[in-house]
């Protein structure tokens, strides 16, 4: 679970890095977000970015199935294609 978390972690922290945004708290990570979907207008990057939160929340809890677990990690790679792919 953690992994996921840190993969999209990371290639948010890179996007803000190129952008010249600030990342060095989680606030800021979901704000970075909150921005690229205000202008990419597109809401499947909150919405994936929300499965690698879970995953992070799954680290500490151990609430996920590992088919989920699964799931958010397939979500997660979408979320970093996504990412990958803006300028």
């Amino acid at each position: 679970s953690e992994k996921g978390w840190g993969a999209a972690a990371q290639a948010v922290k890179a996007l803000c890095e190129r952008r010249g945004w600030r990342h060095n708290s989680h606030a800021l990570l979901h704000q970075a977000v909150d921005r690229l979907v205000d202008e990419t207008l597109d809401e499947h990057i909150e919405e994936l970015f929300g499965f690698a939160v879970r995953l992070h929340i799954n680290f500490y809890e151990h609430w996920m199935s590992p088919a989920a677990v699964a799931r958010g990690l397939e979500a997660v790679r979408r979320f970093i294609d996504k990412l990958d792919a803006l300028p």
